[in-house]
């Protein structure tokens, strides 16, 4: 990396290659991550009460 003003032009043409998402396909992954997230939510909170009472009925059989 000998001259900046060299690179600075070099990272501007490769910026112009990049193909950039719409708006509206932006808008429909953003959603599509929060009904992802709020899916695995549910799923991990029905797992984690599902082991919570296994534990607490083998533990409550032990003693």
């Amino acid at each position: 990396m000998a001259n900046p003003l060299k690179f600075a032009q070099e990272v501007r043409a490769e910026t112009a290659k990049v193909t950039w998402p719409t708006r509206s396909e932006v808008l429909v992954t953003t959603a599509m991550v929060f009904v992802l997230v709020f899916l695995a939510s549910v799923f991990f909170f029905l797992a984690d009460q599902l082991l919570s009472w296994v534990v607490s009925l083998l533990l409550g059989l032990a003693s």
